[in-house]
């Protein structure tokens, strides 16, 4: 089970793989080497993010249960990160009309559900 900390916290490699069931050094090291993940260099070493620890746990489950190597990998994390940078601007978007006026939201609102429908 992954240990979430402050997004300040880093884990080293030996916790990172310590944290994350079923990965290995080689499969951490391919995963580097694919920039499918980035290691944050210190002084001690590789250092991992908390969502660094997350994606590679995510990266492990789609490469055992999926059988997902290389470029398929890539595709399908490629894909997921675009999936959430969407939802990312969708929420800023939404936080962005909530202090408009309601009038404004409501034929905001009308339009983009029949824009949806088209």
């Amino acid at each position: 089970m992954i240990e979430y900390f402050s997004e300040t916290h880093y884990f080293n490699e030996t916790q990172t793989l310590a944290a994350v069931p079923g990965l290995s050094h080689s499969q951490l090291g391919v995963f580097l080497a694919e920039g499918l993940i980035t290691a944050h260099p210190s002084p001690e070493g590789a250092m991992f993010r908390a969502v660094d620890v997350a994606r590679l746990a995510l990266l492990c489950d789609l490469a055992e249960h999926f059988d997902l190597e290389g470029d398929a990998l890539a595709v399908v994390i490629g894909l997921i990160d675009q999936l959430h940078s969407t939802r990312q601007h969708l929420r800023a978007m939404a936080q962005a009309l909530e202090v408009e006026p309601q009038d404004l939201r409501a034929r905001i609102g009308a339009r983009f559900i029949g824009l949806l429908a088209v």
